[in-house]
């Protein structure tokens, strides 16, 4: 039996027939289908929610029934091109379970599948059976039984009609018998990766992405140099990237999640590959990215101090260098220094020439 936790509980509102509500109204039936991902959904009879897997994922009906009949309980599963009939016993707590295993769905035809767990009432008996030699279903209540549809073989029904048939036949007015529902959805496995973006040597990169895998279920990461082909002599074989196992974890909006993290220190500038694989369930993703150079460290230099030169009518040009930010300097006051003695010239001149 399946642990809790792993995947999702549907549970389900007891249907019972007019004649079984009339017998015992008392009477409860609870079936959880355990199926991906990982959130509980409660269905109402004949309600269209389903739960959705992926081929190679299991399947696990559980639940509690009151009564303990004796002839257990019967397993109706329904499907595109796929019927299942099977008997399971119910156990001193009440309690019963039932797997579709991964081998059984790994081949199922995408589409929607309907599981009815069948009750045998009051007279402690399955008064509607299926007869596999045959293909009938038929009425156990007439003595010899009579045939009511083809469940498989020439003139079978199809799903859903043969689901609706069968909910009918348990249903009529002469049959004790009672029934649960609920239905579940197998779609191909997927497995998708994030864009990863354009990044450079020395980044830690996230890959992640999502898949209809089953929580837990494992899958491979592996990250490679493009230019690591060794047929390809004229470029190097040596391998640069990363690779591991990860595990699926709960997601959203019907699917479940993956993530893988990578440190490219001593990674190759290149183009990379990446794939994403189921470990026991068949299904590729695959993406590329470019990793470039790493970065050059950027040095911060201080900028020069600038020289401010001060001329002096008596002596020699003083050059003093003042720090940053350099202090504004008004050049009026330099020119008007610098002029005084040509100025000065300029008037004895002028007194000379009025004597």
């Amino acid at each position: 039996m399946n642990p809790l936790g792993r995947f999702g509980t549907i549970m389900v509102t007891p249907f019972f027939s007019t004649a079984s509500r009339r017998i015992l109204p008392a009477l409860c039936i609870l079936a959880l289908l355990m199926a991906a991902p990982a959130l509980a959904l409660t269905l109402s009879p004949g309600g269209t929610a389903s739960r959705t897997i992926s081929n190679g994922d299991p399947v696990y009906i559980n639940g509690i029934v009151t009564g303990h009949p004796h002839a257990g309980l019967q397993i109706w599963i329904i499907g595109p091109n796929y019927v299942k009939v099977a008997t399971t016993q119910v156990n001193n707590d009440n309690t019963y379970s039932y797997e579709l295993r991964p081998a059984d769905t790994q081949n199922l035809a995408p589409g929607q599948y309907v599981v009815l767990v069948q009750h045998p009432m009051m007279n402690g008996r399955l008064d509607i059976t299926y007869d596999a030699a045959t293909g009938k279903v038929t009425n156990q209540m007439t003595g010899a039984g009579t045939s009511i549809f083809s469940l498989t073989g020439a003139g079978s029904l199809q799903n859903p009609n043969a689901a609706l048939a069968l909910m009918e036949a348990i249903s009529s007015q002469d049959i004790d018998d009672t029934f649960v529902q609920v239905a579940f959805t197998i779609r191909s496995p997927t497995a998708f990766i994030d864009p990863v973006g354009t990044h450079a040597v020395g980044d830690t990169i996230t890959f992640q992405g999502s898949t209809n895998l089953a929580v837990n279920d494992d899958l491979s990461v592996t990250i490679y140099s493009e230019s690591f082909q060794p047929t390809k002599k004229s470029q190097s074989g040596e391998f640069s990237g990363a690779s591991g196992i990860v595990k699926v974890v709960p997601g959203t909006n019907g699917l479940n999640h993956w993530v893988f993290t990578a440190d490219t220190s001593t990674w190759k500038p290149d183009k990379y590959l990446v794939t994403v694989s189921g470990v026991t369930v068949t299904v590729t993703g695959s993406t590329s990215f470019a990793l470039l150079p790493a970065l050059p460290a950027t040095t911060v230099v201080a900028p020069a101090s600038p020289t401010v030169t001060y001329l002096s009518p008596t002596g020699p040009p003083t050059t003093v260098s003042t720090p940053v930010p350099p202090t504004n300097q008004s050049p009026a006051p330099v020119m008007a220094v610098a002029g005084l003695p040509a100025v000065l010239i300029a008037i004895c001149a002028i007194r000379k020439k009025e004597r």
